[in-house]
């Protein structure tokens, strides 16, 4: 499922326009995004939880000439924690997947 259809979805079983679920995803997400970035974290219960994490520097090895060392900047990345309802909701359709 893309934004698109997201936003389609959202529309429909709220009962809103796809230009107001557009705003509301929008909103959502520029909120996760702020949060993230004042180094706060994000809990949606049942769901999960958005944080930035700290990637330390570290030396690597450039793919093109695997003899030339490189370093690798230090860096802020996004990480999300799958909640129980999140895990359990995935357990119990695993098995009509397989």
């Amino acid at each position: 499922m893309n934004k698109a259809e997201l936003i389609s979805v959202v529309a429909e079983k709220v009962g809103v326009t796809k230009k107001q679920a557009e705003d509301m995803v929008e909103t959502l997400v520029d909120t996760i995004v702020e949060t993230l970035k004042k180094g706060d974290e994000v809990t949606i219960a049942g769901f999960g939880a958005f944080s930035a994490k700290r990637r330390a520097g570290r030396t690597g090895v450039n793919p093109q000439n695997p003899s030339e060392k490189i370093q690798i900047p230090a860096v802020t990345v996004p990480k999300f924690k799958a909640g129980k309802g999140l895990k359990d909701a995935l357990k119990a359709s695993g098995a009509m997947m397989a």
